[in-house]
């Protein structure tokens, strides 16, 4: 197992000591975020009828988070876990602990519950593109996201199941099939701006 979750932190872009991403030489990485600038901006603006750029909505930050369940007392399968998301997220994520013990549960206080990463700037647009233009595509039968996950203050929340859908992740190397929750945070005042931001954005809604 510790074999496998150096091969998966290997797949992993290079990050500082801290978290901090380190910036990419390559200036693919970083369309998304120069599209928005130059194209999807203007056109917001000019649909609905923005004054100036600050009010235009815009992605704040994507927190992807794993629920340990069933491993979460096996160290072992919890390396594993966390190397695939920090291959997933390009940046280095955080083990959630239990703030206390709940016997119903059989959770201890201080055990770890879940792995989560919060990416934010340049790394959220990136990673959302990876989303919608490589991994959604490469899900079985794929015809589109539910377009009802909004929260009703302009964020959405969309679960993956498999985590072998980003290229990222060898299937030969995974312990299991895991999935996860992304939330995608905007400053959109309204579903309805949230839903627009993210369709020019990308994202393949169904309804």
């Amino acid at each position: 197992m510790a074999e496998k979750a150096t091969k998966a932190k290997e797949k992993a872009p290079a990050a500082a000591k801290n978290g901090a991403p380190v910036k990419s030489t390559n200036p693919e990485r970083y369309r998304l975020r120069n599209r928005y600038k130059t194209e999807i901006v203007p056109q917001l603006m000019k649909e609905r009828g923005y004054k100036n750029v600050n009010q235009v909505p815009k992605l704040v930050k994507i927190v992807l988070n794993m629920r340990l369940g069933d491993i979460k007392d096996n160290s072992k399968s919890i390396q594993l876990a966390q190397a695939e998301l920090d291959a997933i997220a390009g940046q280095r994520s955080v083990l959630v602990k239990a703030k206390k013990s709940v016997s119903n549960f059989k959770l201890r206080e201080g055990q770890s519950i879940a792995i989560k990463v919060t990416l934010r700037g340049e790394m959220a647009y990136e990673f959302f593109d990876r989303l919608v233009s490589i991994a959604l595509p490469r899900v079985r039968d794929f015809r589109g996201i539910s377009g009802k996950s909004f929260d009703g203050r302009g964020n959405y929340a969309l679960g993956i199941k498999d985590q072998t859908i980003f290229p990222e992740i060898s299937y030969e190397l995974i312990e299991k099939i895991r999935g996860f929750d992304v939330d995608v945070v905007t400053t959109a005042e309204t579903d309805e701006e949230a839903k627009l931001l993210l369709t020019k954005l990308g994202m393949p809604f169904k309804n």
